[in-house]
């Protein structure tokens, strides 16, 4: 692969279909629905490998994405947001759910209007609950409040969903699980109390998957562990074995104790966690860490005494956040056993609206 130009995105298809399976054998083990979010990999035919894994339907962030991958075949989508929705976005909504399935993410009595009165009852929605993340989301107490403004407005209410996202962070994901369970057993009671049956109570993420309390949810929709990265490894989610996507990078210079890469922000994201030990890691150089980033360079520094890799060599890139990677990426070039096999389009790059 030397031929190629770098920096390029890289993914081993054999380490990515064997986390596909493993994430769809673990929810069917738990008579859990598995819809991933898309917003990670944004490319149909990865999409494609995990729905035909078992996934019910994929999970995704907005209607740019909805009409790509409805476009491209998908009959299930869950909107997982809540969209404030015009009529120009209504419009693009109907032709959505003319092609599939369409749930989304409401979150106030006015969106649900909104969204009622500009796309139309064709679509289900989902109540969103905040289980602790403090980012959008209603008490899970208040989770019947919307749920009667949407039956009001004539939308078809399906259940409710939370986002664990304070799950990121060292040691924290069984216990952000068990918030979320109880948010979620909350908000679904709720709704009974006041006349719905919630049949989806969704939830999960990558790093609280494994947590996952199947007494209060049926429905999981992790993202990231269709690729991993350096956010996972670090928070011991998987090693780097089970991470499938790297960036590609060639040294371009070399100092006495550091080399430069030819990967910065404007390739691999410029995300970094406060616990991060850096700007991603390198699965050959486990010691080795990026210690600054600029847009098209990575310092990487080596423990004193190591060797520095030679100007002209090739280095492997796992990013901090995954998703932010890709969606800098034109395509994936798609490998297995060290050789190229294919080129996938990231289909779904910047579908933003």
């Amino acid at each position: 692969m030397t031929h190629l130009p770098t920096p390029y995105v890289s993914v081993d298809v054999d380490v990515l279909d064997r986390g596909i399976a493993r994430m769809a054998a673990f929810t069917r083990d738990r008579d859990l629905a598995l819809r991933p979010h898309a917003k990670t990999h944004k490319c149909l035919e990865i999409a494609r490998r995990q729905l035909a894994a078992g996934a019910v339907g994929l999970t995704v962030a907005t209607v740019a994405e909805a009409e790509v991958f409805s476009a491209g075949g998908c009959e299930d989508l869950f909107i997982a947001y809540p969209l404030w929705v015009d009529q120009a976005r209504g419009a693009r909504l109907r032709e959505v759910a003319a092609r599939a399935a369409v749930r989304v993410g409401v979150d106030s009595a006015e969106s649900a209007q909104a969204l009622a009165r500009h796309a139309g009852r064709d679509i289900e929605v989902m109540v969103e609950v905040d289980s602790g993340h403090h980012r959008s989301g209603v008490r899970p107490a208040d989770a019947a409040t919307v749920a009667l403004a949407a039956d009001k407005a004539g939308l078809r209410v399906r259940g409710v969903f939370t986002f664990p996202g304070h799950g990121y962070g060292p040691a924290l994901a069984e216990g952000v699980a068990a918030e979320e369970a109880v948010a979620l057993v909350e908000a679904a009671d709720a709704l009974r109390a006041a006349g719905f049956e919630p049949g989806v109570i969704s939830g999960g993420s990558t790093p609280t998957a494994a947590w996952s309390h199947v007494a209060a949810l049926n429905e999981i929709r992790p993202g990231v562990y269709v690729f991993n990265d350096a956010q996972q490894v670090e928070l011991g989610v998987c090693d780097f074995g089970d991470v499938s996507l790297a960036v590609v990078a060639t040294v371009v210079s070399r100092s006495a104790d550091h080399v430069i890469l030819d990967a910065g922000g404007k390739v691999l994201g410029a995300d970094r966690s406060a616990w991060a030990t850096g700007h991603g890691r390198l699965p050959d150089l486990p010691d080795a860490r990026i210690t600054a980033l600029s847009e098209h360079h990575a310092t990487v520094t080596v423990p004193p005494g190591a060797e520095l890799p030679e100007r002209g060599s090739r280095l492997r890139v796992v990013p901090n956040h995954v998703c932010a990677t890709v969606n800098l990426a034109d395509e994936l070039i798609v490998v297995s056993g060290g050789e190229v096999v294919d080129r996938w389009a990231v289909a779904a790059r910047g579908a933003n609206t």
